[in-house]
């Protein structure tokens, strides 16, 4: 069986954002900036919170 697109892309969602925690912990623990990787973390949770809603109400029909 293949696997649906839109899981795909909600796991690999996941494993980025996964990611992108990791590396705000390092950035602070350097005391360094990490503005930007907290923006890009907000989207990727946006991107994922849409995907995931829109495969529930896609396997609801």
């Amino acid at each position: 069986m293949e696997e649906d697109p839109d899981t795909y892309r909600i796991l690999k969602l996941r494993a980025e954002i996964l990611e992108l925690g990791s590396a705000i912990r390092q950035l602070q623990r350097a005391g360094l900036d990490h503005a930007a990787a907290q923006l890009l973390i907000a989207r990727k949770r946006a991107q994922l919170e849409h995907l995931v809603k829109a495969d529930a109400a896609r396997q609801a029909l």
